[in-house]
């Protein structure tokens, strides 16, 4: 696996097969990630010696490769092990080589909150397109994950396209006073609608996790989002039900209509198409997404179902390169610039199901 397209073919491949590897035990899954770390310190010393050279292309490609590996082996570990602190740091020291090495500038910037005028980090990385007005994406980390970790991923998928990545720790995001995190997001949305290369029309959201939450509160909430990949506030109905249940010591759910209209009401407050990552480690099931979308069918809500690869003692594991580049093939469609069809209530429709596979 020596480039970038082998390295995550053969990662892809792994992690589909991962139930029949031997992972059901903490030993075996240890193994398997300490020969992905393994190889990831083969790309990264691979890089380094090419960057040393002065071929920055080819060691590009190398701290990709690394990134991918070490991602992989991040998600073998146990959330104790102190080894996934080292792989993590690793990761971020990918992120940092790869960033000396790019032609176009990836900064570390501070985004001043409309809210309190805090100031917390992000990373930007420009689309590599130079005069051209791109979309861009606000990425979220899912919670107790760095913004770094979740750039590793990423890198690897936004280039090559036309795109502008800023990159948000949910912690960082979530931290805010009660209600202030849109307030947060809408100041990185302003940060984005500033810079020169991007098209302030085309501004999407990604929430992985806890954060696809925080994601669906700032598209219902500003209208400038373009696209949002989010929970459709499937995650604030359930906990609504929950708490229903417990104080009323009543095991039924509200009457379907009253289900239904409860439901969609957040979702029906974004002006913008939605991604549903239902399946997976998300906090959404494939069920939930399934009802929201034929609850809402004149909105335009997409599903990506992200099947279980292996459930073991550790917890799941999930193909993530399967999924992170539906997901952003899902939003650079979102965000071309073109007319999307109306529907004969004037709407704007285009729904469709998405499974990881396709």
């Amino acid at each position: 696996m020596s480039d970038l397209a082998s390295t995550r073919r053969g990662a892809a491949a792994f992690l589909e097969n991962v139930a029949f590897s031997g992972l059901h035990e903490a030993v075996g899954s240890r193994d398997w990630a300490a020969k992905w770390r393994e190889l990831g310190d083969t790309h990264f010393r691979r890089g380094d010696l090419s960057s040393a050279k002065g071929a920055i292309d080819e060691a590009r490609e190398a701290w990709l490769c690394a990134l991918t590996a070490f991602e992989v082996a991040r998600r073998l570990l146990d959330e104790d092990d102190p080894g996934g602190e080292q792989v993590s740091a690793q990761i971020e020291l990918g992120v940092q080589r790869f960033g000396s090495a790019l032609q176009q500038k990836m900064e570390r910037v501070q985004i001043t909150s409309c809210w309190n005028q805090s100031e917390l980090p992000a990373y930007f990385l420009p689309a590599s397109h130079a005069g051209l007005c791109c979309p861009a994406v606000i990425c979220v980390s899912r919670e107790q994950e760095s913004a770094a970790t979740l750039l590793g991923r990423v890198l690897p998928l936004s280039l090559g396209r036309a795109i502008s990545i800023l990159v948000v720790s949910h912690d960082d995001v979530s931290n805010q006073p009660p209600g202030a995190s849109k307030f947060f997001l809408s100041s990185c949305l302003d940060f984005l609608s500033v810079q020169d290369n991007v098209d302030p029309t085309r501004i999407g959201v990604y929430g992985e996790g806890l954060s696809a939450v925080i994601a669906t509160d700032f598209a219902a909430e500003d209208t400038r989002v373009a696209a949002a990949v989010c929970d459709g506030g499937l995650w604030n109905w359930a906990r609504r039900l929950a708490s229903i249940g417990w104080m009323t010591r009543a095991a039924e759910v509200p009457n379907e209509q009253l289900a239904w209209a409860r439901r969609s009401q957040r979702v029906r407050q974004m002006k913008c198409p939605v991604l549903l990552v239902a399946g997976g480690r998300g906090v959404v099931s494939l069920s939930e997404a399934v009802s929201l979308q034929n609850d809402c069918a004149d909105t335009r809500i997409d599903i990506l179902t992200i099947p279980q690869t292996s459930i073991f003692r550790l917890g799941e594991i999930e193909n993530f390169l399967a999924s992170d580049d539906r997901i952003f093939r899902w939003l650079e469609h979102k965000l071309a610039k073109r007319m999307p069809p109306t529907g004969s209530d004037g709407q704007r429709s285009d729904t469709a199901m998405f499974r990881a596979g396709d």
